[in-house]
């Protein structure tokens, strides 16, 4: 029983650690490990650089990093769910952030995220469908002076009513592929 387990976790590892896609970004990948020698201690810095070629972490990508520092998936797992920054799912190709500090919440902020939820039809954390929106929260963006504020595509917008924020995200969802084809 012991050994069948051992060759079923050596051949899973295996699995994990061939990518017949020939994927160029695993290539890179691995250079970035190396260069910090294969150490735990580099599971950051790491996570960074692989969400930055894949745009996100998905399950088998933390497996196959996990495997080669050698450590638990479970504590890759963790880190990359502790830490905000790092996406478990793909982005849409616009991506909408309502800072929710103090000053923006007391001015509205509660407001845009509702009128955005009901153009986009999705919550905060989710994408479109079609890939087209993504709409975040952040806990501050650290400008106060300009609250109500959101993020267009890593440009701070200042004051922000319901209607600009639900107006921009139309824009982008109107110019989808699907619709694009349609008219």
């Amino acid at each position: 029983m012991l050994i069948t387990l051992a060759k079923h976790k050596r051949k899973t590892a295996e699995q994990v650690l061939q990518h017949p896609s020939g994927d160029k970004r695993f290539k890179i990948l691995d250079t970035h490990m190396k260069r910090h020698q294969f150490k735990a201690d580099a599971l950051i810095e790491i996570l960074h650089r692989a969400q930055e070629l894949f745009g996100y972490l998905d399950n088998d990508l933390l497996l196959y990093i996990a495997y080669s520092l050698k450590l638990p998936a479970s504590r890759v797992y963790g880190v990359a769910t502790f830490y905000h920054f790092f996406t478990l799912k793909p982005k849409g190709a616009h991506t909408c952030v309502v800072c929710l500090g103090t000053a923006c919440y007391v001015k509205g902020a509660d407001k845009l995220i509702a009128a955005i939820q009901d153009v986009a039809r999705i919550k905060p954390g989710e994408t479109t469908p079609d890939n087209q929106v993504s709409l975040l929260t952040a806990r501050c963006i650290g400008a106060c002076g300009i609250a109500p504020a959101a993020v267009y595509d890593g440009t701070v917008t200042p004051r922000q009513t319901p209607e600009s924020a639900a107006e921009k995200v139309k824009g982008w969802l109107s110019h989808g592929p699907e619709r694009a084809a349609a008219n």
